[in-house]
């Protein structure tokens, strides 16, 4: 039998699953719905069917795997002590969820690693992707939240709690909107799959009588990211705006993240991602606006230039599953 890894990717809106052998390769991956906030299941029947979906997995018809461990990436993952604490996008907001714990029942005398999914996504990266070279970087997931994973000198940023790197968290506007963690105006909320949402909808009531729009004939339930873009790409002027302002914050963002950790290049990762040039331009453009000189290049004359040194690129892993990739490194790269 083939020894693998298992992988596993804890999202706001689906759990993906992956086996994963020694030279990266997904042997065989499949996914199962994440429980809705409102849906009462609790953490332990949650693990339970991502267990049974993973022993599905594992015994193919055609082939079977041996795994020797496990690693699993989640929101407010705390990688010390293996715990899923407080996160505001799973349907324990409240609790602090022994997550390597309730794996482990299932998976005895194995070892089991937890981590942030962002901090899942830069090992990824830097193990398969982009930042292979790199020894400072920066990787942030664009899901139904936002999170990210920092790289300083090698290692990941952990903090003396286990919880640093929160740049989905960081306050961009002071009494702006709620925010899942009980906050207000956290970046998250402006610059994820929900934020985009809200942000088209802000846009469609400021100009709803400017003209013709594809937003304007979708319900708040039914847009979606991809439609929005979809939108944008076809020129429509009001998606082209969403990604504008959401562009403008993610840029702003970066510049202040680029001010405490200079990493030499940031990736942008996960769903919002995959809209391409739409996100990533008027982020580049707002990145370099709001960039301190110290962070700026100088031209052939060593004059300050206002663009940053520091790359913003799309995550080399954008069509793989790299954040599975980066929950399995962790086992895979402790051996």
């Amino acid at each position: 039998m083939k020894k693998v890894v298992l992988g596993v990717d804890v999202g706001g809106t689906n759990t993906k699953l992956g086996l994963v052998d020694g030279e990266g390769n997904i042997l065989a991956e499949s996914s199962i719905p994440t429980p809705a906030n409102t849906s009462g299941v609790s953490a332990a029947d949650f693990v339970k069917q991502l267990c049974e979906a993973a022993f599905v997995l594992q015994h193919q018809p055609s082939e079977a795997f041996e795994v020797i461990g496990v690693g699993a990436g989640a929101p407010n993952a705390n990688y010390s002590k293996g715990t899923v604490e407080f996160a505001a996008n799973l349907p324990w907001p409240h609790e602090v969820v022994p997550f390597a714990a309730l794996i482990q029942t299932y998976f005895p005398n194995l070892p089991v690693k937890v981590t942030n999914d962002a901090n899942a996504a830069a090992i990824g990266e830097k193990v398969y992707g982009g930042a292979k070279s790199m020894n400072d970087f920066v990787v942030i997931t664009l899901g139904t939240g936002l999170g990210s994973g920092i790289v300083v000198g090698g290692r990941l940023v952990y903090g003396c709690d286990g919880f640093a790197g929160e740049v989905g968290h960081i306050i961009m506007i002071p009494g702006g909107r709620l925010c899942g963690c009980g906050r207000a105006g956290c970046l998250e909320t402006y610059v994820s799959a929900t934020g985009l949402k809200q942000t088209a909808f802000e846009v469609m009531s400021h100009r709803y009588f400017s003209g013709k729009s594809l937003l304007k004939a979708i319900s708040f339930n039914e847009i979606t990211p991809k439609y929005i873009a979809d939108a944008a790409q076809q020129g429509d002027s009001m998606a082209l705006e969403v990604f504008e302002k959401t562009g403008e914050m993610l840029g702003l963002a970066l510049a202040n993240t680029v001010a405490f950790s200079s990493p030499e290049a940031i990736f942008l990762y996960g769903g919002l991602a995959n809209s391409g040039d739409l996100l990533l331009e008027p982020t580049r453009k707002s990145m370099n606006k709001n960039m301190l000189k110290n962070y700026c290049k100088r031209n052939a004359h060593g004059q300050i230039v206002q663009e940053a040194n520091t790359q913003l690129r799309l995550s080399h892993l954008c069509n793989k599953n790299g954040a599975v990739l980066g929950a399995a490194a962790l086992v895979w790269h402790e051996k």
